[in-house]
């Protein structure tokens, strides 16, 4: 749905470019939840302002839906905004307008619904997001995840076949961030939309995305499926990514672990393995004792895992870690 071929990004700045993007290959399927995670400056948003191109590249071609849309300008730009709907961090309603006018807007703006087909679309669309009974409402008188809910109505008014999403979040508390989140994943489930999602945070990008790729310095440093990167970080950005979201230090981990006794190990459980009686058995099997040291069960998206970090001591610890590689499951020796 969406091809970036070696694209970069430089801003004129007192007599100089600066680099944003830097030679950025990625492709975005149809029909996926595609995130894109970076720390501020990392370049997140002038990426995806380059899709509908609010912004423009410096070089490089962009393509959506097959179409070489680098160079648009005039109708045939118009047409592909219309395409693309977009949701703001800070929502960007008009505090002048009702929720209904707001969500009417890019409608009346495109000229060519009918009034009737409006009033349905609206009424459909505030259906959808849970704000029926806040049509004639304005925006001060909302909660922040009620705007934002607005934003997505807005955004879906035309039948966009993309939708972006710029920090959608990240103005929200931590529960109308998984609210936002919930809709935003029925909505490309139940539409089949490509929605391409910008965040500072790890935990959006686990909950909803199908792959993910990571921006350091305008650089795409990192990218695939989301299970994989978020399970295995390679690059150092993304592995700070994770300890922020397990809300760990690695020295002070390091500093406990010198603390503890025998070979420490760190498990990764996919799919069904997370749910499997694993340690115990080979606990019984080798005669090794096993203490937790921190872990935990969740889901990346509709996958289930578990990562737990154990220390292992007495009986056949060679045998055990045999063992523990089991279908599913990933073995990391942290010490010997």
């Amino acid at each position: 749905m969406i091809e970036f071929e070696n694209v970069h990004k430089a801003y004129h700045v007192e007599g100089r470019d600066v680099p944003a993007l830097q030679r950025i290959d990625l492709t975005v399927e149809a029909g996926e939840v595609y995130g894109v995670i970076g720390h501020s400056g990392a370049g997140k948003s002038t990426l995806l302002r380059l899709i509908n191109l609010l912004e423009r590249p410096s070089g490089g071609r962009i393509r959506v839906d097959g179409e070489d849309v680098t160079d648009y300008r005039g109708a045939d730009l118009m047409a592909l905004r219309r395409r693309i709907g977009m949701i703001f961090q800070h929502f960007n309603l008009l505090s002048s307008k009702s929720v209904a006018d707001n969500v009417a807007f890019p409608m009346r703006l495109a000229g060519t619904y009918s009034r009737s087909q409006i009033q349905r679309r609206v009424d459909d669309l505030l259906a959808r997001v849970g704000l029926s009974d806040q049509a004639r409402k304005y925006p001060a008188q909302l909660s922040g995840g009620q705007k934002q809910r607005v934003g997505i109505a807005r955004a879906l008014a035309c039948e966009p076949r993309i939708l972006l999403c710029d920090e959608a979040t990240s103005a929200l508390d931590p529960q109308t961030t998984q609210s936002v989140l919930r809709l935003l994943g029925d909505i490309n489930r139940e539409l089949g939309l490509t929605v391409v999602l910008i965040t500072h945070e790890m935990g959006a990008i686990r909950t909803i995305c199908d792959r993910v790729a990571v921006l350091d310095g305008g650089v795409v440093v990192e990218q695939g499926n989301a299970a994989d990167v978020f399970l295995h970080p390679k690059h150092p950005t993304t592995q700070r990514f994770v300890l922020e979201t397990e809300h760990l230090d690695e020295e002070e981990q390091n500093e406990d672990f010198a603390k503890v006794p025998g070979r420490i190990l760190r498990l990764t459980f996919r799919g069904e393995a997370t749910y499997r009686p694993l340690l115990g058995t080979v606990a019984q099997r080798t005669g090794v004792d096993y203490s937790i040291l921190n872990g935990r069960i969740d889901h990346i998206k509709d996958t289930p895992y578990g990562q737990l970090t154990l220390s292992l001591v007495g009986g056949d610890v060679d045998a055990a870690v045999r063992e523990l590689n089991a279908p599913d499951v990933d073995v990391e020796v942290l010490r010997r």
